[in-house]
């Protein structure tokens, strides 16, 4: 089994640095996707240059990181939300441009509108979804085996974490611990079926990810 682990809606000055140290801890690289707004401290800037330094990816995750971009009512504000975020995170993005939608963990048609997936094709974006949820906001303590058993459904996985305050990630190491004794192999790229645009290429229709009015 591979994964490609990832971590949303950071970065958190009381969270990310705990779990930057459990990640080398354990040799594991893995994706930060990033809230455009949550860079204005000089703290989590610092916390996203170490991310940096230390081999992890760093994607954006629009700005603000309130509304899926399919739901937006004016698609160019929508727009904005990638640019604004790409801004933000200026060299630290890397060559790779990689982009994730917020979608309130479900992929569909709210997840994107036609101007943005036209951007990030035109800017060489790398759309970057999921298929585990691990939903580990809902139990703290106990969301790793069954976060585990969704991934061992995948011959790829790609699941979703967040470091935020939830006290979830205070069972990071032991999730980590349970991949690694299964075998995992880790990576930083990601499955054809969680890119539906690969740098600027699309893999899949866009109405897939779009209104379906749109």
């Amino acid at each position: 089994m591979r994964i490609s682990l990832t971590f949303d809606n950071g970065p958190t000055p009381q969270i990310t640095p705990a779990v930057l140290d459990t990640l080398a801890r354990r040799g594991v690289r893995a994706t930060f996707f990033l809230v455009g707004s949550n860079l204005a401290g000089r703290e989590a800037r610092s916390i996203a240059e170490r991310a940096h330094d230390e081999g992890h990816q760093l994607g954006n995750h629009s700005y603000t990181h309130t509304t899926p971009l399919g739901l937006m009512p004016d698609p160019l504000d929508a727009v904005a939300e990638v640019i604004r975020a790409e801004g933000a995170l200026g060299c630290l993005a890397g060559d790779q441009r990689l982009f994730r939608p917020f979608g309130r963990a479900t992929i569909g048609h709210h997840l994107l509108n036609r101007q943005v997936w036209e951007y990030l094709e035109r800017h060489n974006y790398t759309c970057v979804v999921w298929n585990v949820i691990c939903r580990e906001w809902e139990r703290p303590d106990a969301w790793m085996a069954p976060a585990l058993e969704l991934c061992r459904q995948h011959e790829w996985a790609v699941p979703v974490l967040h470091d935020l305050p939830t006290g979830a990630m205070q069972q990071l190491d032991t999730f980590l611990g349970m991949l690694i004794d299964e075998g995992v192999t880790f990576s930083q790229d990601f499955p054809v079926d969680c890119t539906p645009i690969r740098a600027g290429r699309a893999t899949r229709p866009v109405a897939d990810l779009v209104p379906i009015d749109a």
